[in-house]
């Protein structure tokens, strides 16, 4: 397993639930893929930290699925300002460096570690 995969989800995690949008590129690589609701693709850290700050969303853990060395799902609680009520989401992490390099939210546990070993087998094969 990679050695910071933890603690980089974790700041990855603070940096998005204090909507502070340096500490959250610092979270990052360049570029970073994402995935949510409005679409997919990879941005920079600074777009990144742009949605941190539009978004309001919280995010808080409530539980850890590791799939291979670099990926972990994060089943979490989700709540944005106009919102009292959490929504329960999955994400798929992927990190490389210490830095968060992907964060796919998809809308449940089963979803998201479906997509976490499809994509842990990808990258298993050539």
């Amino acid at each position: 397993m990679e050695p910071n995969i933890e603690p980089a989800i974790d700041e990855w995690h603070t940096s998005v639930n204090d909507g502070d949008p340096k500490r959250a590129a610092d979270a990052v690589g360049n570029p970073i893929v994402v995935l949510g609701p409005k679409g997919a693709g990879s941005i920079t850290p600074e777009q990144f930290a742009d949605w941190v700050e539009r978004s309001g969303i919280r995010l808080i853990p409530r539980s850890w699925h590791p799939v291979g060395e670099r990926l972990m799902v994060v089943e979490q609680d989700a709540t944005w300002p106009q919102s009292k009520d959490p929504t329960r989401v999955a994400t798929v992490f992927r990190v490389a460096g210490g830095k968060v390099t992907a964060a796919l939210r998809l809308s449940d546990l089963g979803s998201a570690l479906d997509l976490a070993h499809i994509c842990h087998e990808m990258a298993a094969t050539v």
